[in-house]
């Protein structure tokens, strides 16, 4: 193996330092803590699971949280209600609704209900608006994770070809937008990017992505991306996380792309880490802007 592996938990602990030093300062300034409250529909086990790290790294970074759990033979109206409740409550900054929802859910309608400024997921059509201005209230979790994790190991994308493979409304668009701003709260270097998005109607994916200075996989295949479709000494970025067997695999088979790319993110503890430690962030981001602090 070749590439240089970008850790994304370390960092993730890192930052979460950070946030927990301004969660103090909020928390003296206002006399409270800055509040996340996560609602869990049904019992699915890997939602489980990441509503319970969501609520350990609050813990750990000074931020108070809550589980609204309700059952899975919930009504859209029950939901619904529930978050009109979030949206009013004054000791509540913001407000993760857990995906997927039930089917039954129509899940648009739910995300968005949230109110804009509790909006922690960045999901809302004002803030994804705003981001696409240049001029966001709060960062997509996952995209902005990414970012970080090149930001803060000195691997600029300014003026690079950033290849997304992947257009989901969570993490291919916004990460576009994200790489393709003119500033950015990390530097100019971590912003100002040229992006190609591609699909699954995308021609001659390899060729596509052979280009790519930077290269992100974001597509929800397990080991879709292999070394013959990276080009030598490209940086790569595996956002995928997929269960195959009883092991989590990334959208990169990562032996062969490891041969080529000059770094690489593990999966696990890539980008899973910083995308719970951006939720923080935002959540606190959230609680400044509401009250001044």
């Amino acid at each position: 193996m070749s590439a240089q592996l970008l850790d994304g938990k370390a960092l993730a602990a890192k930052i979460e330092e950070e946030i927990r030093a301004r969660a103090a300062r909020f928390s003296a300034t206002s006399g409270r803590q800055a509040k996340l409250a996560a609602v869990l529909v049904g019992e699915d086990p890997a939602s489980q699971v990441y509503v319970r790290n969501k609520e350990k790294a609050c813990h750990r970074a000074g931020l108070g949280s809550i589980l609204h759990r309700l059952p899975a033979s919930s009504t859209q109206a029950e939901l619904l209600h529930l978050v009109a409740q979030l949206n009013a409550a004054d000791d509540v900054d913001g407000i993760l609704v857990q995906l997927p929802l039930p089917p039954a859910i129509d899940a648009t309608a739910v995300l968005d209900a949230v109110h804009p400024l509790k909006d922690v997921d960045c999901f809302h059509p004002e803030n994804v608006g705003r981001l696409a201005q240049g001029r966001p209230r709060f960062l997509p979790c996952t995209p902005h994770g990414v970012q970080q994790i090149l930001a803060r190991n000195n691997l600029p994308v300014a003026g690079k070809h950033v290849v997304v493979v992947g257009r989901s409304e969570i993490v291919g668009k916004p990460l576009a937008l994200l790489m393709m701003q003119r500033d950015s709260h990390l530097g100019e270097g971590a912003a100002n990017a040229t992006v190609t998005i591609c699909h699954s109607r995308t021609p001659n994916l390899a060729d596509v992505t052979r280009s790519a200075d930077v290269l992100i996989a974001a597509i929800g295949k397990p080991r879709m991306i292999t070394g013959e479709m990276v080009r030598r000494g490209a940086i790569v970025v595996d956002v995928g996380i997929n269960r195959v067997g009883d092991k989590l695999v990334g959208d990169c088979d990562f032996a062969s792309v490891a041969e080529v790319a000059s770094h690489l993110t593990p999966v696990p503890g890539g980008i899973g880490p910083l995308t719970i430690v951006m939720l923080l962030e935002n959540t606190l981001r959230a609680a400044e802007l509401r009250t001044g602090a």
